[in-house]
């Protein structure tokens, strides 16, 4: 049991510490929740914390990682709830590193395939949520897209991606550019195809929804700038989950 907990807290020097710090950076305040099961995932897939081991203890990774203990737990939880670890009870107790990572194994992605695809989306929503609020929408399109933005807050979870990929559809449909619009349907395409083979979250759920009504917002305030920043901080946190538990 001795070396249980010596990996869940490693020494100031040496090897295991160094991957540590490697591994858990600071993570950037507007997806703590997000890239903070990005780093948990690098701890499991990197070997850092091997099979049947445990996982530092919230307060460690709270610090380490420079977010709230519950985030934390809401992240250790998800990561439960895929199958990516288990809790035990007890004296020696924590959350250890399960064998099968995850009910279903992810496909196998090409790293370069995967951020090929990001970088693409990055480049084509930002700019589209940029141009749809450059624009000067008409009564009918400020309605059209506040009822989609109702839609996808409300959908259950086995509609969430769906009604999610109608609202980013329909900011860019807003960007007055068919061309624009029809790239990046056939990028979210690709990114559905990623997005599908990842748990669906609910934290993850609330964090997009405060984020799109974030987007929605500068969008219908005229402020370009805003809505490129807003689009762009709601991209990098499901990048950071796809790059977790598939890169």
């Amino acid at each position: 049991m001795a070396s249980v907990h010596s990996q869940a807290m490693p020494s100031a020097s040496g090897q295991p510490a160094r991957a540590y710090e490697a591994v858990l950076r600071p993570v950037r305040q507007g997806n703590a929740f997000e890239e903070t099961v990005e780093r948990l995932l690098q701890l499991i897939r990197l070997g850092v914390v091997p099979v049947g081991e445990r996982l530092p203890s919230e307060r460690d990774l709270a610090l380490r990682l420079g977010v709230s203990r519950a985030t934390v737990r809401e992240a250790i939880s998800a990561l439960q709830r895929a199958g990516f670890a288990k809790p035990r009870r007890g004296r020696y107790g924590g959350t250890f590193v399960l064998a099968t990572p995850g009910p279903v194994p992810p496909p196998d992605v090409d790293v370069d395939h995967l951020e090929d695809t990001l970088t693409l989306r990055h480049v084509l929503e930002v700019g589209a949520a940029e141009q749809a609020a450059a624009r000067t929408l008409g009564p009918g399109e400020v309605e059209h897209l506040l009822g989609i933005l109702t839609a996808a807050s409300t959908a259950e979870p086995d509609e969430y991606r769906r009604a999610d990929s109608r609202l980013h559809l329909a900011l860019a449909e807003l960007s007055g550019c068919p061309s624009l619009t029809a790239a990046v349907a056939d990028a979210r395409a690709r990114v559905n195809g990623l997005l599908d083979a990842i748990p669906l979250l609910e934290v993850n759920i609330r964090h997009s929804d405060a984020q799109h009504r974030r987007i929605v917002s500068a969008v219908l305030a005229d402020a370009p700038g805003d809505a490129r920043l807003a689009m762009a901080e709601h991209l990098e946190g499901t990048a950071a989950l796809l790059r977790g538990f598939l890169g």
